[in-house]
């Protein structure tokens, strides 16, 4: 009664900090698109700074939410009794849709500043952001052909998993400092009368929308980041159903008996040991960390 009350406590901090993350990349959204509409020349796709007002909009809205949900899908618990292989799709379709906002991004400032004769690539925000868009594509590429389709050797899933997995966290990490050092860039060029520095309520939001971008970012990799919130593998629940059927393992039994659905969500106490014996189906990306 303990363990499922314990479990049923660590399952409402997760939904908790899950409603939390949710709840701040949308606000998020939301001030960026009063920041154009309201701040700025609205959207368009023009030559205008309504064309460039698309990139802070579609890389909050991609690059930053909707990745960030692509990197906590597979630790969703209601979502483990779906398939492997479908989570799989779900991560990489949310990570394409991503990929794809952000280019259009992009697009929208090359055209923009070409449209107006204003120079490219110079500031260390380009850098940095095109840096992250070409690996966040290899590692996009690489995911599909190693862990999707069905090609790979598991040595190989085992030796490309961590990775995958430190190169997803890493990527987003920076597209998140690039996002801070692209709005304030636009901040400090925009803002003339009154200038950036006299805390106009322009200023005032964009700062809130920096710091709401680096409150989503931590909660999402601390989500990430919980060994006890991730997909068990699939072999564990085998090997549980095996031993359920063993009448020396009566506290597999119980549980299995008693399946309420705070046991069902997280099989991993009754099986550290069928963890151990697995450790190689573990990393063999059966189960990704992501």
């Amino acid at each position: 009664a303990a363990h499922g009350a314990r479990k049923m406590e660590d399952y409402g901090r997760f939904l908790a900090l899950l409603a939390s993350t949710l709840l701040v990349g949308f606000v998020s959204v939301i001030l960026s698109l009063v920041w154009v509409f309201h701040y700025r020349e609205g959207l368009s796709w023009d030559g205008s700074p309504g064309e460039f007002n698309w990139h802070p909009v579609l890389i909050i809205t991609g690059f930053v939410f909707i990745q960030g949900i692509a990197i906590i899908v597979y630790r969703l618990p209601w979502t483990w009794k779906c398939s492997k292989l479908l989570m799989k799709f779900i991560h990489a379709g949310l990570n394409t849709i991503a990929m794809i906002l952000a280019i259009v991004s992009m697009v929208a400032v090359f055209e923009f500043h070409n449209a107006k004769n204003i120079p490219n690539m110079y500031s260390l925000h380009s850098w940095i952001g095109l840096t992250a868009v070409i690996f966040y594509s290899l590692q996009l590429l690489l995911g599909f052909a190693v862990f999707l389709l069905p090609f790979a050797p598991v040595h190989l899933r085992v030796v490309l998993m961590p990775i995958h997995v430190y190169s997803g966290l890493t990527i987003f990490a920076t597209v998140i400092a690039t996002a801070l050092m692209g709005i304030t860039e636009k901040l400090i060029f925009s803002l003339k009368n009154p200038a950036y520095s006299a805390s106009p309520p322009e200023a005032t939001l964009v700062n809130c929308l920096g710091l709401l971008l680096v409150i989503f970012g931590s909660l999402i990799l601390w989500m990430a980041s919980r060994p006890h919130w991730k997909r068990p593998p699939a072999e564990n629940a085998k090997i549980l159903r095996l031993n359920a059927a063993t009448p020396e393992s009566t506290q597999a039994e119980s549980t299995m008996t008693n399946s309420s659905n705070a046991d069902k969500s997280d099989l991993r106490i009754n099986t550290e040991a069928a963890r151990k014996q697995n450790i190689n189906f573990d990393e063999a990306g059966q189960r990704s960390t992501m």
